[in-house]
């Protein structure tokens, strides 16, 4: 059995878990509670030893591998399956070349963006906030318009590139007051379509174990 370490709150957590459901593998949930998370139990000095020693969460355990780090994880099962890692080598570089501006721009400035909103323990520094959601506006605005003429993010079918994007577009809009269907339609519509291509997609809150909190600030 495939174990996969998280919890429902992650978008880095819901992106493995979506490409386990689109490759129809048998896998289950170890849950990290969301206090525990924000408690800091994974940056510990003892959950880095025997976990993860970046302090992080998804980790995946397959074949007695444990495996940290979305891009990583899907990576490695695309390559695995042979599925969802483009059609040819150009797709395949691409493919990559998304990957790396989520994690380093897409998912990142959101993800944080939505965590200040929702469950940091003090209130956002408002200047600090209105950084991060330009930063966000401008990595939208370059995907938005990469999508105002295609399907999917590289090529004609969802690839890891379009699951790794999606992690955290699914998230109700008031966990981080932006509502991403109003103000970027090819994004909107791109979600919409992934609903139906992925095999087996759920929403984050039905995929995973933990319960949904009200956003704090």
């Amino acid at each position: 059995m495939i174990t996969l370490h998280g919890f429902s709150q992650s978008g880095n957590t819901y992106k493995v878990a979506l490409m386990l459901q689109a490759l129809r593998l048998p896998w289950a949930a170890r849950h990290v509670p969301l206090a525990d998370f924000a408690a800091g139990l994974t940056r510990s000095e003892p959950w880095r030893q025997a976990e993860n020693e970046m302090g992080e969460v998804p980790i995946l355990e397959v074949d007695g591998k444990r495996l940290t780090q979305s891009a990583a994880i899907l990576h490695f099962l695309a390559e695995r399956h042979g599925q969802y890692q483009g059609a040819n080598e150009d797709e395949r570089q691409d493919v990559l070349r998304w990957l790396f501006f989520d994690n380093h721009k897409f998912t990142s400035y959101f993800a944080t963006f939505r965590f200040m909103k929702s469950f940091a323990p003090t209130a956002p520094d408002p200047a600090l906030a209105q950084w991060f959601k330009s930063r966000v506006d401008n990595a939208f605005g370059i995907v938005d318009r990469h999508l105002s003429d295609r399907a999917f993010m590289v090529g004609d079918a969802p690839t890891i590139a379009d699951i790794s994007m999606c992690g955290y577009q699914f998230f109700p809009v008031e966990e981080s007051g932006y509502d991403i269907a109003a103000r970027y339609p090819a994004i909107a519509a791109w979600r919409d379509r992934l609903k139906t291509a992925l095999p087996a997609w759920k929403p984050p809150y039905e995929l995973l174990p933990g319960e949904q909190v009200a956003p704090r600030w």
